[in-house]
């Protein structure tokens, strides 16, 4: 099970690469280094809380949204709560996860 520093680093990189932006760019709208935004999102070091601001400001998240972990899980802990959603789930719901996930496995 991965570490929270390495949860946290992880979503700085997820949303960085959503915004398409590179590491050397991140880096340097927070002032930092590429070898310590890597060390970061890798988990091998936490950030000071301005740092912290930097990186919120830098991806026009908000600080809740470096925190989301939820979606983190492991390919079991996945499958597993996606059972539990569609063990509680009527019909219609299920068909509407089944559009949505089909149509996402189409676009790539």
């Amino acid at each position: 099970m991965a570490t929270f520093k390495e949860n946290f680093g992880k979503r700085i990189q997820e949303i960085r690469k959503s915004k398409k932006l590179t590491q050397e760019k991140l880096a340097e709208a927070i002032g930092l280094d590429t070898p310590n935004l890597s060390n970061i999102e890798r988990g091998k070091r936490f950030v000071t809380s301005d740092t912290l601001e930097k990186i919120v400001k830098a991806l026009g998240v908000g600080e809740k949204d470096l925190f989301d972990f939820e979606h983190m899980k492991n390919r079991e802990e996945l499958i597993k709560s996606i059972n539990e959603i569609l063990n509680t789930s009527d019909t219609k719901e299920i068909e509407f996860y089944y559009r949505m996930i089909t149509l996402c496995r189409e676009r790539g």
